[in-house]
């Protein structure tokens, strides 16, 4: 709380007046109780907007459909359910979930596969990370297009 300077000598020469101790009543300017207030505001809807996503379920955002992903995320999904071919060597491999954004299971239980992005000369960022086996039949399938900083449940 921040105390304005003319109340602090309105308090001391009431204290002088009356012979009580100056301090002990000083009250803020209502403009300065104002912002203090409205800044004590925002503070706490900002940790309880911070905690409230700390403690979201597994950090997923929003359930994505399938046919609302872009065609090459369709035909990775149709893939990982044939079993392949896959057009990058690194799609199949255990995904560590080290991120910790997906709910925790024991290692090898998800698979990322890669979700080409036209004109990349790499693999990019996007791509589905399935979980359970036989990895055919995955319990569950999350999209992510910024390389695992968020994921997106896929609902068909």
């Amino acid at each position: 709380m921040v105390i304005n300077e003319k109340d602090v000598v309105k308090n001391v020469d009431a204290a002088t007046v009356q012979g009580t101790r100056a301090g002990a009543t000083a009250t803020p300017s209502f403009r300065r109780q104002s912002k203090s207030g409205a800044l004590l505001a925002l503070a706490l809807a900002a940790a309880v907007s911070i905690g409230a996503q700390a403690k979201a379920p597994g950090g997923l955002g929003a359930d994505v459909s399938l046919s609302s992903l872009s065609p090459e995320a369709q035909k990775t999904d149709q893939l990982i359910h044939s079993g392949g071919p896959f057009p990058f060597s690194r799609d199949g491999v255990v995904f560590g979930n080290y991120e910790k954004r997906l709910e925790r299971k024991p290692r090898g239980y998800y698979h990322e596969y890669t979700v080409p992005t036209p004109g990349a000369h790499n693999r990019g960022a996007r791509r589905i990370i399935c979980g359970g086996n036989p990895p055919t039949e995955p319990d569950a399938c999350f999209y992510t297009e910024d390389h695992y900083n968020s994921f997106h449940r896929i609902v068909k």
